[in-house]
């Protein structure tokens, strides 16, 4: 379904886990981050993009490497893909495609496209790295600690931060690496700050223009993660702020375990 709409941003959500798919209009592009979930849903954004797109060039921007963020890569084979350093680099590749499969298994899933690791045309590797359009410019950051191979974009005259697994109001911070997960929530702080971000579109849960909100969910996770550092995190008051906290304690067992790495 869509779940947000400007004249710029079109973004759609996944009935699975909220996971969101963003569709930037541009003059000379279309700007697309991790098509997913269903094949329905897949088909939907599909046929959105192509009532769209005329004579525009279609780009695809991977947040990160999780199977449930690349499980539609195979749908796009004319897209231009956009994704950091470490995304290419991610040694293990065909265990995130048997990810994908096992899914499919489970639930019966056909699909009428390939799964496929991405091949990705235009590399991240530096902090701040850009891509200019005619109209807009697109500037990248890394954005490890969710998983290595994160990466931020923020889109620019439109004031939109295209998140990944990051500043959700449905999941607390999933974490990989500690150190870095707190690393890049101070980063997105400078992020917003200076680049004067309107807009965030999370990988899960609801995209958000208010600047209350924003900064609540920063303010958020910094607080988990400094609960978490000190072992005082208050799992009552996690149910109150996560919906969903009753199928998330496993990752926050999982968390507990990543910060004394």
């Amino acid at each position: 379904m869509r779940q947000f709409e400007s004249e710029q941003l079109t973004v759609f959500q996944s009935v699975l886990y909220q996971t969101t798919s963003a569709v930037i209009k541009t003059k000379e592009a279309i700007i697309v981050t991790d098509p997913n979930w269903l094949p329905n849903e897949i088909a939907e954004i599909k046929a959105y993009i192509e009532s769209i797109i005329g004579d525009r060039k279609l780009y695809i921007i991977y947040t990160h490497s999780d199977y449930d963020h690349i499980i539609a890569a195979g749908a796009f084979p004319q897209a231009t893909t956009i994704a950091s350093v470490a995304f290419v680099n991610r040694t293990n590749k065909e265990q995130v495609l048997e990810q994908i499969r096992q899914f499919d298994a489970q639930y019966y899933i056909e699909r009428d496209y390939p799964i496929v690791y991405p091949h990705i045309d235009i590399v991240i590797k530096e902090d701040g790295q850009t891509l200019e359009f005619p109209d807009i410019t697109c500037t990248f950051y890394l954005s490890p600690g969710h998983t290595a191979d994160g990466l931020f974009t923020v889109v620019e005259p439109y004031g939109i931060l295209l998140a990944g697994d990051y500043l959700s109001d449905v999941e607390f911070p999933f974490i990989e690496d500690y150190e870095a997960y707190a690393a890049t929530v101070q980063h997105a702080q400078t992020i917003i700050a200076h680049k004067k971000v309107e807009v965030i579109v999370p990988g899960h849960g609801t995209t958000t223009n208010n600047r209350a909100e924003i900064q609540n969910r920063i303010d958020t996770s910094l607080l988990y993660l400094n609960n978490l550092a000190n072992g005082s995190v208050d799992e009552t008051e996690l149910q109150k702020l996560y919906p969903f906290y009753t199928g998330l304690t496993e990752m926050h067992e999982l968390n507990k375990k990543a910060v004394h790495k």
